[in-house]
């Protein structure tokens, strides 16, 4: 196999002398490769210089929002303290209410202590302010559920006081109280269970608390009666009217015109025979008065 050479001439411009260089293809193929490795060399220096340069400015880049992050997780941290210092004060007042209303403890009187930022990572302080907010969540799902049980506990007192009869069924003057008396009409001692109030035939009869009407009817005794059923065991009897201006079934509100006074049944004289009772017992209307 013939050699192959690379002849190479040197001119220079006086051209006195001609240098003249042969290489061989071994020569060549190192020449080839060294320029190659140089050349790789050279690529990769240049990609490691600017990925060198693009790390330092992306980790300025990450400072600076590290930085940023911790000033928000601060400011989070503070809110996060201001709010549970708002919760302390909002189960202090709901223990105040809850034991004036005489109703039992919550689960938990107050939230649990929170503390703000320690110095830790950026994820330690987002996981403590993450345990944080879960805290705080749950300590308003206590406050929600107190608040619901203090509130269905004042609507029923509400009710309660809309249905316990008070005040004067009509204008009027006493002339017969609760308990024993001696019967006009058989000069018996009995028991009479309400009270009389005389007043002119026609003055307004008028509910004495929120109920429903539960009775109309004209009997011997109580002549033209409403009966009102109050809910909580309470009951009122207006008796001995003239009219009735209301129905069986029908609502009424405290104050609202019912009947008139009158003097039908066993009566001795036009007025207002008024009862309340509590279980079906008779109690003194006075005490409600």
């Amino acid at each position: 196999m013939d050699r192959q050479r690379l002849s190479i001439l040197i001119i220079p411009d006086d051209a006195r002398r001609v240098r003249h260089l042969r290489l061989g293809m071994r020569c060549l193929q190192l020449l080839a490769g060294s320029l190659i490795v140089v050349l790789l060399a050279l690529g990769w220096l240049t990609a490691n210089y600017f990925r060198t340069v693009f790390d330092r400015s992306e980790l300025a880049r990450l400072r600076i929002e590290n930085g940023s992050q911790q000033e928000v997780i601060r400011a989070l941290s503070t809110d996060m303290e201001h709010l549970r210092r708002e919760m302390v004060v909002l189960a202090q007042n709901d223990a105040k209410v809850r034991l004036m209303a005489e109703l039992t403890k919550p689960a938990v009187e107050a939230p649990a202590g929170l503390g703000g930022p320690g110095g830790h990572s950026a994820v330690e302080e987002l996981v403590e302010l993450q345990r944080q907010i879960d805290q705080i969540r749950q300590d308003m799902d206590l406050r929600r559920q107190s608040l619901e049980e203090i509130q269905s506990y004042f609507n029923d007192q509400n009710s309660l006081l809309a249905a316990r009869p008070k005040g004067w069924p009509t204008k009027g003057w006493i002339t017969s109280g609760f308990g024993r008396r001696q019967s006009p009409f058989t000069g018996r001692t009995t028991m009479h269970q309400g009270v009389d109030i005389a007043a002119r035939t026609g003055t307004p009869v008028v509910a004495s608390a929120n109920g429903v009407v539960s009775r109309v009817a004209n009997l011997p005794d109580y002549g033209k009666i409403v009966v009102l059923d109050h809910g909580y065991g309470y009951q009122t009897y207006y008796a001995h009217n003239s009219k009735i201006f209301v129905k069986t079934g029908q609502r009424v509100q405290r104050g609202e015109k019912i009947a008139a006074v009158g003097n039908t049944g066993r009566s001795t004289g036009s007025h207002l025979h008024y009862e309340v009772r509590l279980n079906g017992v008779p109690v003194n209307p006075r005490r409600y008065f």
